[in-house]
């Protein structure tokens, strides 16, 4: 694989996953998803890539030939994330049987028809526990019955530089021989630090509560290394934009410390329903991270009623660029549509820092088989 090895990406969102591979050096050439919104981000973002919108299922593999001028076999990476509201923990009606479960077998017929030298698939750790891992056992027999050696293992985005504690699981494969070996963590105990909330968010300008700064400039001078490397060649702020949120909750904040919850609202505020909540439940709801804390998972909604998306200091939910900033997104990211759409975009994404991990790792050990290594020099590449 030469260094800027080419990139397909399934289910590309705003492109999370592939911006990781481009931060790496690789080549991104196309995305696909059915979210016409997300694909103006994704164009905005991956130039010279071909977005192809619409279900997967209606997408041939010559249609993705012919949008990258590739042959079977030529293609170096296919990535992507099927959408994975089916197998999420947060669905509890999750299945098997779930039509939404089925589309990683859309990533099977494309796989089939491209033959990519390697292949990454992300998703929620959920899969691990649907029909008795019948899901991830389908995927594996599949890869091998298709000539590829495959492995599968939870990755902490917080171990990669990413502000927020997420996991998730990542399948990775490939053809060319090479054994499969994941990414070892940068940060956490006797690493570098982890990068927390305050470092990822501390230089945006201070934000009303349904305000929107859009195209604005910066509070202040980058702070800190995630902040520089965040805004290299930016000038002016995108999408610093919160939700509006009722007189109600705006009340309910008020209560709130940083490290609180819930928990500190009065009993006459609390909604009817959490008004029976055991003190036990509900960790995370009207959360407000201390400026010390790894942000909780960032998710498609940053709603305050369901996790800890309250600002550190202000009253008021989470911007789409602090989101985004806890996802590890570049501020180049303009992300495209509606605030409710440009939240589910980053919500979705894979975070760019954790894909420049696997991307890397993917480059180190494709390098090493072209040299003739062995696999005890792999093991310790």
């Amino acid at each position: 694989m030469q260094h800027s090895g080419t990139v397909v990406d399934l289910f590309c969102g705003a492109g999370g996953l592939s911006e990781g591979f481009r931060q790496a050096g690789f080549h991104v050439l196309a995305g696909l998803d059915y979210d016409d919104t997300a694909g103006k981000t994704f164009v905005a973002t991956h130039e010279g890539a071909r977005f192809l919108g619409g279900p997967i299922q209606n997408i041939t593999v010559k249609d993705i030939l012919n949008a990258t001028g590739l042959k079977p076999g030529e293609l170096d990476v296919l990535v992507g994330g099927p959408p994975c509201q089916g197998y999420s923990v947060y669905n509890h009606g999750r299945g098997v049987d779930d039509p939404r479960a089925g589309l990683f077998r859309e990533y099977l017929r494309i796989v089939k028809g491209l033959r990519p030298r390697w292949l990454v698939m992300e998703n929620v750790t959920g899969l691990t526990s649907i029909a008795g891992g019948g899901i991830i056992r389908e995927i594996e027999e599949n890869l091998r019955a298709l000539g590829y050696v495959v492995d599968w293992k939870i990755l902490k985005a917080e171990e990669y530089g990413v502000p927020q504690e997420r996991r998730r699981i990542f399948f990775v494969a490939n053809r060319v021989g090479a054994p499969i070996i994941f990414p070892a963590p940068t940060h956490g105990e006797g690493l570098k630090p982890f990068v927390t909330v305050w470092d990822a968010i501390s230089d945006l300008p201070v934000l009303r509560n349904g305000q929107s700064l859009d195209v604005e400039k910066y509070g202040s001078l980058p702070m800190n290394s995630f902040q520089r490397e965040l805004r290299k060649g930016v000038k002016r702020l995108s999408n610093h934009s919160a939700s509006k949120l009722s007189a109600m909750n705006e009340a309910r904040m008020k209560h709130i410390p940083a490290g609180g919850s819930w928990r500190d609202i009065p009993f006459n505020l609390l909604p009817e329903g959490m008004k029976r909540a055991k003190r036990s439940d509900h960790t995370k709801r009207y959360g407000r991270p201390k400026k010390t804390d790894l942000a909780c998972t960032i998710l498609t909604k940053c709603d305050v009623h369901w996790g800890a998306y309250i600002h550190p200091e202000q009253d008021r939910a989470i911007s789409v660029r602090e989101a985004a900033r806890l996802q590890s997104f570049p501020d180049t990211f303009v992300f495209a549509g509606s605030r409710t759409d440009q939240y589910v975009q980053v919500g979705n994404a894979v975070p760019p820092l954790l894909g420049r991990a696997v991307a890397k790792q993917l480059l180190k050990l494709d390098r090493e088989i072209e040299r003739g290594a062995d696999e005890e020099t792999l093991a310790v590449a």
